[in-house]
């Protein structure tokens, strides 16, 4: 009889053991995570340096093939790169290189400068160029004051079979300790 017990116990210690560890792959912690962001000026690749920093995460900057001159960025010309890009829904910028094995990550973070009120096409670029089924996709912006807009859900659809999340925006400052509450709280 008291083997009979023991052997109940220890199954229910495995099973215990079993569905705890089951909760905890559900968290940030047990997922392979990747921050892939693109960087015109240099302040979202600050942000993204922080949270791959705090999460302990790969980061992978996206350059594009023809880095953007200050002429190009200029806005407020209709003729200039980012404006034509921004004005062409199709617009796919190249990108210089390529993610090695994006198949291992469960999480990707995509970060990007607010352009036009939402991702600019070298992210489109980036989304359209992996199979990111299976994957959670979570967009995190910068700016001094747009919103992200509808990032989350361009990204969505050009990454059908992907979970990609409304994301959020952040100014240059953000703190890691912010950035850690954010990423931990979508899980």
């Amino acid at each position: 009889m008291k083997k009979f017990i023991t052997s109940i116990l220890m199954s229910l210690g495995i099973i215990t053991a079993y569905n705890t560890n089951a909760q905890e792959n559900n968290t940030m912690e047990n997922k392979k995570i990747l921050v892939a962001y693109f960087s015109a000026t240099g302040t979202t690749a600050k942000v993204a340096e922080k949270l791959a920093n705090t999460l302990h995460a790969d980061l992978f900057e996206i350059k594009p093939e023809h880095p953007y001159t200050e002429a190009d960025l200029n806005w407020q010309n209709k003729q200039s790169r980012s404006s034509i890009e921004m004005a062409d829904r199709s617009s796919r910028p190249a990108i210089a290189s390529k993610v090695e094995d994006m198949a291992q990550y469960d999480v990707v973070f995509v970060g990007f400068p607010i352009w036009w009120y939402r991702e600019p096409s070298i992210i489109d670029t980036f989304m359209s160029s992996y199979d990111f089924a299976g994957k959670t996709i979570i967009p995190f912006a910068t700016s001094g004051m747009s919103g992200i807009g509808d990032s989350g859900k361009n990204m969505q659809e050009l990454a059908p079979k992907a979970k990609v999340l409304t994301g959020q925006r952040f100014s240059s400052d953000v703190s890691e300790e912010k950035l850690k509450s954010w990423a931990k709280g979508l899980f």
